[in-house]
């Protein structure tokens, strides 16, 4: 696929190259904000390679242990110690932790295990991809994406003050939750194809609809 075309609709399995999501969030006039434990800043990297990515891209945090987590992206402490950072409400914090910290009005995170060894229980390959957004800012969402989207354990922010926190920590106006993705390969591999589906899950929250398009 050309990167000068923009997608009107985005197949599960279709690749998405970060021009297609810095492009379309310009188009939106929309920004951005990364918090990575798996990827350790590979995400913002890659949303940082296209031209204009300044217009769009807020910045990110390379949180690759707890207390960064907890200190950086206001992941509640309690969250991290009963369940630990292997975890759908932890990518979803951490999303919206991003977006909050850097002023920008979408957060995408991820969390999972590379390898090469299992981690908290969980397989090599696992992957949880977090995403956030001010739902006075971020048009509606359609469709979740393929596969179990999970919103966060607080659920979906309602109308309110923005600034308010909510019960669990959720401030009123924001939305967030993850998926979950079993990816096979070396370390590598795994942490190259999080980031590939860190851009799909983000193209896919602004670049499904048309009214979106219409915009």
């Amino acid at each position: 696929m050309s990167s000068d075309r923009l997608p009107a609709d985005v197949h599960p399995d279709e690749e998405v190259s970060a021009a297609h999501v810095i492009a379309r969030l310009d188009s939106l006039g929309l920004t951005v904000a990364a918090g990575e434990s798996l990827t350790a800043g590979a995400v913002a990297a890659r949303l940082a390679d296209p031209p204009g990515a300044s217009a769009v891209l807020r910045g990110g945090v390379v949180a690759y242990c707890n207390p960064v987590k907890r200190d950086l992206l206001d992941v509640d402490a309690v969250l991290l110690e009963e369940r630990g950072a292997v975890d759908p409400d932890v990518a979803a914090a951490m999303a919206l932790g991003a977006a909050r910290r850097t002023g920008a009005v979408l957060g995408v995170a991820t969390t999972g295990v590379a390898g090469p060894e299992p981690h908290q229980g969980q397989p090599v390959g696992t992957a949880y991809i977090g995403l956030a957004w001010h739902d006075a800012s971020v048009p509606p969402w359609g469709d979740p994406p393929p596969g179990a989207w999970r919103p966060a354990a607080t659920g979906r922010a309602g109308d309110g003050d923005a600034e308010t926190p909510r019960p669990g920590g959720e401030p009123a106006g924001w939305s967030s939750g993850a998926v979950l993705r079993r990816l096979d390969g070396d370390r590598d591999g795994i942490r190259a194809a999080t980031v590939e589906e860190a851009l799909r899950l983000l193209m896919h929250r602004v670049g499904r609809r048309p009214s979106i398009m219409r915009r």
